[in-house]
């Protein structure tokens, strides 16, 4: 036998025991283990997991009437298969990416109450291009660096301090809406998604970055596309390999990616240059970005990673969380009713304040209730670093831990038979009073690693839900059609259009 064809044996043989390894040895070891504390799961194939069952299993229950807002049981109906064959804990594969699946309120709490750096996001190389190595997808002391620099800047009373902004960023809105209901007889159908995507935009540009919405609009073109092109691979997440294959998906996303920074590193160094030194986040990003903590990326990847970061969860998060608040709102004239009186009693005709928020107790209400039924992020993920205990459970290193926020935040054991109906009045008394588990209220995620920026974002929503029922009343046009959809975040399929009327 010759040394070439010696050669190609030994490299198949390697390559076989690679395949193996990856997708089934592996992955079964974890399943070995979670089996033996009485933990199951749907079988999967090698190298698909239970992402063909997945497939089929929303094909069979595509057009099945549901709640309106049980959009979960369109979007992800094997979850509620497999958790009444297996009960509110199973593992389940995408790939050999091995998932626990947690519906379990006493788990949540652990994983709320877990402290250990141990227990960090998953290291989804698919999303790479979007998060990078930045505050949302980073783990362990990068992480914690990164926390660091960044929760000083939405501090409360920081974030107070951002009222005005907020409010100025919001009149060019309002005042084109007034435009258009005045042009069109004192009534105008619009299509409120895109001029929120383009408000929170500019707020995040002005809070953040020391710049204005004109100026970064190219970033956050960029960054939508890229999620919506990022969001078509999710269902590949766990096959290793996919997103190096040359698609025209894939060429879209790294041209998107390449574009992005190209534009962010525009915005830093005319900073550099100008060499002024503004108090925002971009600022304490470029303080921070030569220390040691930051990891093994370079200067520039840290800056850029968490620009990235910051521009996509800042803006895109409380865009699609205001246009269910009026989603809602337009669908319960009601509650639109009691929002808008208090608003008038509370501010009359002046702008409102830090001072003036913080008393808009129904407003309030129905955020959370928005929220609670509508959350930004569908899904709150972990992952164990190294092997841990969580609730008692003997969590393997490298398990993914996936919480569906949606299904726990509408669990009629939990929130009561009204579980799946809009009544911002279960937060008269708080999140507290609103549950049996209060923990099991999570529309910003768990524990440490709790979404930085809402303190921000329910001020922005405070702000302009406000301005919005003082200056108009609205419902939903006879166009709106309930599509929820997972783009990474929870968002409008076919957009939001409102008939508007002047108040």
């Amino acid at each position: 036998m010759g040394f070439a064809w010696k050669c190609f044996l030994g490299f198949l043989a390697a390559a076989l025991w690679v395949v193996y390894e990856v997708f089934w040895a592996r992955p079964e070891r974890m399943r070995a283990r979670l089996r033996r504390q009485g933990i199951g799961g749907p079988p999967r194939t090698t190298f698909f997991g239970n992402i063909l069952d997945m497939k089929r299993i929303r094909a069979e229950e595509k057009g099945r009437k549901v709640n309106r807002h049980d959009y979960a049981a369109i979007l992800f109906p094997f979850f509620d298969r497999w958790r009444k064959e297996y009960g509110s804990i199973f593992v389940y594969s995408m790939g050999n990416l091995e998932s626990l699946y947690v519906s379990d309120a006493g788990l949540v709490r652990e994983i709320n109450n877990c402290k250990s750096l141990d227990l960090g996001k998953p290291a989804y190389l698919l999303f790479k291009p979007l998060f990078g190595n930045g505050i949302l997808g980073s783990s362990g002391s990068t992480w914690a660096h990164q926390k660091k620099v960044i929760a000083r800047e939405f501090f409360m009373d920081k974030v107070k301090g951002m009222v005005e902004l907020v409010v100025e960023a919001t009149k060019p809105v309002l005042e084109s809406w007034e435009t258009m209901v005045q042009c069109e007889g004192n009534t105008a159908e619009i299509t409120v998604d895109r001029d929120l995507r383009s408000w929170s935009a500019d707020v995040i540009s002005r809070a953040c970055f020391g710049s204005s919405y004109s100026e970064g609009k190219e970033i956050f073109e960029k960054l939508k596309a890229l999620q919506v092109a990022l969001a078509k691979n999710a269902a590949f997440l766990g096959i290793p390999g996919v997103r190096h294959l040359p698609t025209s998906n894939n060429r879209e996303i790294w041209r998107l990616e390449r574009e992005s920074r190209e534009l962010i590193l525009k915005i830093v160094k005319k900073r550099q240059k100008e060499r002024e030194s503004e108090e925002d986040l971009l600022q304490s990003l470029l303080e921070s970005s030569g220390d040691s903590c930051v990891g093994p990326d370079t200067m520039e990847d840290f800056i850029v990673d968490n620009c990235k970061n910051i521009y996509f969860a800042g803006h895109e998060a409380t865009a699609t969380s205001a246009a269910w608040c009026l989603m809602l709102l337009a669908s319960h004239p009601e509650w639109q009713a009691r929002a808008r009186d208090e608003v008038v009693v509370i501010c009359g005709d002046q702008n409102p304040t830090a001072d003036m928020l913080g008393k808009m107790k129904v407003l309030t209400m129905v955020i959370q209730e928005t929220l609670r039924l509508y959350p930004p992020a569908i899904f709150a993920t972990r992952e164990a670093l190294k092997d841990m205990k969580l609730g008692g459970i003997h969590i393997p290193k490298g398990l993914a831990i996936r919480i569906l926020t949606s299904r726990l935040q509408t669990d009629p054991e939990i929130w009561g038979p009204d579980a799946y109906e809009f009544n911002p009045e279960r937060f008269a008394n708080g999140i507290s009073g609103a549950c049996k588990h209060p923990h099991a209220y999570i529309p910003y995620g768990v524990g440490p690693r709790t979404c930085l920026g809402q303190n921000l974002a329910m001020v922005e929503l405070k702000i302009i839900l406000s301005l919005i029922l003082s200056k108009f009343s609205f419902s939903l046009s006879p166009k709106y059609c309930h599509s929820p959809v997972h783009r990474l975040v929870l968002d409008q399929e076919f957009g939001v259009p409102l008939i508007m009327n002047k108040a």
